[in-house]
């Protein structure tokens, strides 16, 4: 059983070290998407700065919450739990997107739960 929860420990670790990595490091290139369609139009305007630049500052901090769950894993989590519950409620107020909502949502409780794992830790 302790193998178990230690494999499942590694691949949230890794999955919450790489993927906010990858998507910050997107912000920059749009490779995947246009990252500025997902701020909401509200949000635009209240925003000193253009969405483009916006999305470059989200993605600097995208970055250091993956490098923060990989050197150290509980804040990290918790850090990406907090993010993705803040992209989740942007994204429900601003009435667009409400599929990636509720995957932001799911991937929260699925940060929550590496932060979790790793309470008995010496992080």
């Amino acid at each position: 059983m302790k193998e178990n929860v230690q494999f499942v420990r590694t691949i949230l670790k890794y999955t919450f070290g790489i993927v906010p990595i990858v998507a910050g490091l997107d912000k920059f290139t749009n490779l995947l998407t246009d990252w500025s369609d997902y701020l909401a139009t509200w949000m635009s305007g209240l925003l000193p700065m253009s969405p483009d630049a916006f999305m470059m500052v989200v993605g600097v901090i995208e970055i250091i919450a993956g490098v923060l769950v990989f050197t150290k894993t509980k804040m990290g989590a918790y850090i990406v739990m907090a993010w993705l519950i803040g992209i989740t409620l942007t994204l429900i107020i601003g009435g667009q997107f409400l599929d990636v909502a509720i995957r932001d949502l799911v991937m929260a409780v699925a940060a929550y739960c590496l932060a979790v794992l790793h309470k008995d830790s010496n992080e």
